[in-house]
């Protein structure tokens, strides 16, 4: 899922940021990249779980359909 790894790269580049502006001290702009990192992660955490649940009822239903025809 395309999503998944949009979101996933982008809480990894959202941490760097935060790493980095908390290195420097920036407390403003720390506190934004590390909110901005928290909303990424929350979403590849999502579309993660939409995904591997998706998988899982697909497998459900062909398991299904090859009791019926057996």
């Amino acid at each position: 899922m395309k999503a998944h790894k949009y979101w996933s790269v982008g809480a990894l580049i959202t941490m760097l940021g935060t790493f980095y502006t908390g290195y420097k001290k920036q407390k403003s702009s720390h506190k934004y990249f590390a909110l901005s990192s928290m909303l990424c992660m929350v979403m590849a955490i999502y579309t993660g779980h939409k995904m591997i649940t998706r998988n899982r009822k697909k497998k459900a239903n062909k398991e299904k359909d090859t009791e019926r025809e057996g």
